[in-house]
């Protein structure tokens, strides 16, 4: 999450502007809430206009540390004002229960910023599109066709097959640069930038599911200077969420959104543009060589021509058929890659800072995979530890779940809320409730095979929540974690990983829709298998 609004005087200057038809409005709001129930308390040191923008900004804390010091004094419920916007934070495990259950009907809609309107083609995107009929069925189509159990199964393959061929590319990496690392120090090692090489990893995987085809050779992982490393396809993605993340002046003050302090929405329309021309070449692609396989054996594009040419679905949409398609196809890759890339990132910076970590998930892997054979998507369900440090750094790494916006008004934790508020559920106070949670800041993942056994990332425990509930709930949260899985016990089975001397690993974040690691993760690597495995 960004805020990145400027404070000069001549920004204040025009803002003045705008006091008194926000001072009325909020004065109407007051009273009609009055008159219906208490208000949920607000936190304290608003400034005029700009309310509590202020606390977001650097070099202030992440917002998630600073509205969780709020919840301290606050409760587990307060509302802060982001210019002329209200948002309810949510801070506690049972508040959210309530929200994501009972009141989930009237949340279930994305808080409609500037980045999502450009960028997900005036939302059409089904992850941020309004809840209703449109992202109903656009869900349907997608859980069944891509993201259900059978999908995934008939699709193993693509992800077995690309994470293998990754760690072979990889490897061949290693005996051609190996020798460049012994000045350092570190003779047999490789040095590599692991966070592109896992989002490249990602991206082929969803390509191939999405697209038919791979984006990305893998050949610039060994080597961390070359510009070609950020590459346009792969910046455009990734600017895609840090731009849905960021809250800019238009979001505050909407009737002053032509003003464009900053820029951001014109470099918006601008990355807009690169991904919809991507798309639009992938669609022409898919048009011209339409396959005609059954649907086990087409990719989901062909899937999806084929249910929006043949069945008349969505005949009754805002967008048209290819709006829908591109918008969709971004969605999809732009979401699986992402998030599965950065956990994987954090996975490995914990496990470097936590050795005893790292030797168990080895051990692990050695006793149920051993060193004779790589290793395959029917071993995870036996790397009970391996699973339990993935819960452990979700629980430690997420912070927001994205803004939702109350499509009517309704009553939460005691208190009346207006529609139009806007709901901030703070994950990472819940995550870190000492209520639930011993040494809630500790990284330990056996709370996870003990005390907290049975609870799962999936959106039905309300104390781990990293993926959201309700109806919003993330559909890929299966996919996202068998690719995680599969990639990190393949990575850490076959290579072993240091870090450089006096190296440290930042699980700090820059905020988008996702969290981002602010550093590169950079490590050595060297093979721990026989060489014919890899070849």
């Amino acid at each position: 999450m960004e805020f990145p609004i400027p404070y000069p005087v001549s920004f204040l200057i025009i803002l003045l502007t705008s006091l008194l038809l926000i001072t009325v409005r909020r004065f109407r709001a007051a009273a009609a809430a009055n008159a219906k129930g208490p208000k949920p308390p607000k936190a304290a040191g608003g400034w005029p206009l700009t309310g509590h923008l202020h606390l977001f900004r650097a070099p202030q804390l992440p917002p998630h540390i600073t509205l969780g010091a709020l919840a301290e004094k606050y409760g587990p419920i307060f509302t802060v004002n982001i210019g002329s916007r209200t948002a309810l934070v949510v801070s506690s495990s049972e508040v959210a229960k309530e929200c994501y259950t009972t009141n989930d009907w009237a949340i279930s809609s994305r808080a409609q910023t500037i980045g999502a309107e450009i960028l997900s083609y005036n939302n059409a995107m089904p992850g941020f599109s309004p809840y209703g009929d449109y992202w109903r069925e656009m869900r349907k189509i997608i859980v069944q066709e891509v993201l259900s159990n059978r999908r995934l199964e008939l699709l193993k393959h693509v992800r077995e097959s690309e994470i293998e061929l990754a760690a072979k590319e990889l490897y061949k990496v290693w005996t051609k640069r190996k020798d460049y690392s012994k000045d350092n120090g570190y003779s047999g090692q490789l040095l590599v930038e692991l966070k592109q090489w896992l989002s490249d990893l990602s991206l082929n995987v969803m390509f191939r599911m999405v697209a038919g085809k791979r984006y990305f050779n893998l050949t610039n992982i060994g080597n961390l200077s070359d510009e070609k490393g950020e590459r346009r396809c792969y910046k455009a993605l990734r600017n895609l969420f840090r731009y849905m993340g960021m809250f800019v002046l238009g979001d505050a003050f909407p009737w002053l959104r032509f003003l464009d302090f900053g820029g951001h929405e014109k470099a918006m329309k601008k990355n807009a543009k690169e991904l919809d021309d991507m798309a639009m070449d992938w669609l022409e692609e898919h048009k011209q060589n339409r396959t005609q396989d059954d649907r086990d054996h087409q990719d989901f594009m062909d899937v999806m021509l084929s249910v929006l040419d043949g069945q008349g679905v969505l005949q009754q949409a805002p967008f048209d058929v290819d709006t829908i398609m591109r918008a969709t196809v971004v969605n999809l890759i732009a979401g699986g890659s992402d998030t599965t890339s950065l956990l994987m990132g954090f996975t490995v910076s914990f496990l470097l800072t936590n050795p005893q970590a790292l030797k168990k998930v080895r051990k692990e892997l050695d006793e149920h995979v051993g060193k004779g054979r790589l290793v395959n998507d029917s071993d995870i369900n036996n790397l009970v530890y391996l699973q339990a440090t993935m819960k452990e750094v979700l629980r430690l790494t997420s912070t927001f779940p994205g803004f939702r916006e109350f499509t009517d008004e309704c009553t939460v934790g005691g208190y009346y809320v207006p529609k139009g508020t806007w709901l901030l559920v703070n994950l990472w106070k819940i995550h870190t409730d000492p209520r639930v949670w011993a040494d809630p800041t500790m990284f330990k993942p056996e709370r996870f095979l003990t005390s907290h056994k049975d609870v799962d990332v999936k959106g039905q425990h309300f104390e781990l929540m990293p993926v959201g509930s309700g109806r919003r709930v993330c559909p890929g949260v299966n996919f996202g974690q068998q690719l995680s899985l599969l990639t990190l016990a393949s990575f850490l089975h076959a290579f072993e990983i240091s870090a450089a001397a006096n190296a440290t690993f930042d699980t700090s974040e820059t905020f988008g829709v996702s969290n981002v690691k602010s550093t590169l993760l950079e490590v050595f690597i060297k093979p721990r298998l026989s060489p014919n495995l890899y070849t």
